[in-house]
């Protein structure tokens, strides 16, 4: 689609160099000598192309993975809610703020809320990558639970915090999804190195012709087109967006969801 390739200055140029090859290709038709050389020039240029936009694409694809792996986390939840005359099972989907619910050693926390009876030693390690357990106990400071978590001892009353959609693993799913539409800031920045550099040597190509005019000789338009997506730096340009995105997703793996492409660059400074 233009309208994407456009937001990257490079691979948009290939995009152009491989529809003005195959309509020169097109035109010449199979009588032409180099119709063969013509069509080899513009599938290789369809291929970069469509091979920057696979990169992208599956780097998006994991981290959508990742995202939907949280979601069946979230699906698989279930609730024994406190009701009049005892509990019912139900999903946690359809727990409410203000709601009761009551959790035993050995079952996920369904929703995020505080306790308010009981105390329990619980393990966080799904949401926050904390691998030793935690101790969370009713009036106190350390009474809040998060949901996804699971209750190792005892048994816990937890009065629910947050209304379907808002909960810890609801705002880690919607940061997921939206962390790959920001850019680095050394990714800004090479993209405008990217895009001078497209510009100093389209103009170098188009100067040629008149140059070469003036000197009696003809230069193919295809060679012209090749030359140029040999001088750009055609490989950066069409690998640049996955960067982003794969950073992401590497961060998720140590369970470190990234609000931005900026805090990537830093987590990758981080040694402790």
């Amino acid at each position: 689609d233009p309208r994407v390739q456009i937001r990257n200055p490079v691979m948009f140029v290939v995009l152009v160099g491989t529809v003005v090859t195959l309509v020169l290709g097109v035109l010449a038709g199979p009588a032409d000598p180099r119709f063969g050389f013509t069509m080899a020039v513009a599938a290789i240029l369809l291929a970069t192309v469509l091979f920057a936009n696979l990169a992208e694409s599956v780097a998006e694809a994991r981290g959508r993975g990742q995202a939907a792996s949280l979601r069946a986390t979230r699906g698989e939840l279930y609730a024994r809610r406190v009701v009049e005359g005892g509990e019912e099972r139900v999903p946690a989907t359809a727990l409410k703020r203000g709601d009761r619910v009551r959790v035993a050693a050995g079952e996920l926390i369904p929703a995020d809320g505080e306790i308010l009876e009981g105390v329990a030693s619980i393990n966080e390690a799904a949401v926050t990558g904390e691998s030793a357990p935690v101790l969370r106990e009713a009036g106190t400071d350390k009474s809040g639970v998060i949901a996804g978590t699971k209750v190792l001892t005892d048994q816990i009353l937890v009065e629910v915090s947050a209304d379907p959609g808002d909960s810890f693993l609801d705002r880690m799913i919607r940061l997921v999804e939206g962390a790959q539409r920001q850019k680095t800031p050394n990714e800004l920045a090479l993209t405008v190195l990217l895009s001078a550099m497209t510009l100093i040597f389209l103009a170098v190509c188009v100067s040629l012709p008149p140059m070469a005019a003036y000197l009696g000789f003809t230069l193919d338009p295809v060679m012209l087109v090749a030359l140029l997506v040999c001088l750009i730096p055609t490989t950066i340009g069409g690998l640049l967006p996955a960067i982003g995105i794969a950073g992401m997703d590497r961060a998720l793996c140590a369970n470190v969801i990234a609000k931005s492409g900026k805090a990537v660059e830093l987590a990758g400074d981080i040694d402790t």
